[in-house]
């Protein structure tokens, strides 16, 4: 494999293929398998990741907004494709491009049987979302019989499936709450269902829950991250490959004497003699300032270089004063053994946050 030239993000596709059929092996055979492809496919390349998952068997993705799905379409991908968070100003193009939306609150349920209504569909598929304690989209339960109405006397809209999100299903301290989640969107299915007289698909389990709660799998579970190579576990990590890498190259190489600054502010005085080197990465690609200041690191020559002084938009400078390496020399930011999440608890967040953070003027190169 050529060492990197300049910051690029490779994306390995054999690894995502085997972190799906890892998901896969927790589930039954007839449970359906949605793939959640939204923040371009948390962070990587939404079209090719979505392509590749296609090919591999996926039954449905997700994404947030309409604009994601719209990017799928037009690259080819033909499998059903749920808008977990539509707004009202793009209804009639999720209807032009075949999108499913999730319909989660009075108003958008009403302004998309009103541009389905305009647009002469019939029994459009859609999915109904509850609120079982995440507290963040969804209806409850004093609206069921509203939502039942509507669906049956419009014959506008069909409900495909019923889905709720779990809150805290990595957190085993947190076990007694979903259960009480399970049990309650149970309870609201079954509500719904008899009301319409019909049974919509179900599904609930994110990546967590398809590890840690079978009694949730139901008709389809929902995976994110886990398909990018996260766990959210110890225990679990290592059953996965992260998908993505990021690295740079050393473009220039300092002599820092004792009391010289580096960087904007003079955020860092060295108090000896060291050398730093310079990266073409910075706050504008993903590494945010909260890594600066001797708080995250880079991997040159299989040793970690810390940040010295603040981020900058384009660059960061690292301490390389006890590592052998030269201009030129490539630097990992993260990779599979030097992962995401490790760099993120450097500053006290998640492996999430980082690699959706990655900014797409970064160079995606394809790995198989």
């Amino acid at each position: 494999m050529p060492e990197a030239q300049e910051t690029v993000l490779e994306i390995n596709l054999k690894a995502l293929r085997e972190n799906f059929h890892y998901l896969k092996s927790q589930i039954d055979s007839g449970v359906k398998f949605l793939a959640v492809v939204k923040a371009f496919a948390y962070g990587s390349d939404s079209t090719a990741i979505a392509l590749e998952l296609q090919d591999a068997g996926v039954d449905y993705f997700a994404v947030a907004y309409v604009s994601e799905g719209v990017l799928l379409r037009d690259a080819g991908v033909k499998k059903p494709i749920l808008v977990l968070h539509p707004q009202v100003a793009n209804l009639k193009k999720l209807i032009d491009y075949c999108l499913e939306p999730s319909l989660y609150n009075t108003k958008i349920l009403n302004a998309f049987l009103e541009v389905a209504s305009t647009e002469r569909q019939i029994d459009y598929p859609v999915h109904i979302k509850f609120n079982t304690g995440l507290n963040r989209l969804g209806f409850v339960e004093k609206d069921i019989p509203t939502i039942g109405s509507k669906i049956i006397k419009s014959k506008v809209l069909k409900i495909k499936s019923l889905f709720s999100h779990l809150a805290a299903s990595e957190d085993l301290n947190e076990r007694a709450f979903t259960l009480q989640q399970i049990e309650s969107f149970k309870h609201l299915a079954k509500l719904l269902s008899d009301e319409l007289g019909y049974q919509p698909m179900l599904h609930m389990s994110n990546t967590s829950g398809i590890l840690n709660y079978p009694e949730a799998h139901f008709d389809m579970v929902r995976s994110g991250i886990g398909l990018y190579g996260f766990g959210n576990s110890v225990k679990e990590n290592k059953h996965f490959k992260p998908v993505a890498s990021l690295k740079t190259v050393i473009s220039q190489i300092h002599t820092i004497k004792k009391g010289d600054s580096v960087g904007y502010n003079r955020a860092f005085v060295s108090d000896s003699d060291q050398r730093t080197a310079t990266l073409p990465i910075g706050h504008a690609d993903g590494i945010g300032r909260q890594y600066g200041q001797g708080k995250g690191y880079v991997i040159i020559n299989g040793k970690r270089a810390p940040i010295v002084g603040n981020v900058c938009m384009d660059m960061i400078m690292v301490n390389i004063t006890d590592i052998d390496c030269k201009e030129g020399d490539e630097v990992i930011v993260f990779n599979a053994s030097n992962t995401a999440e490790d760099l993120a608890r450097t500053a006290k967040t998640i492996s999430y946050e980082i690699i959706t953070a990655i900014s797409q003027r970064v160079k995606r190169i394809f790995l198989r």
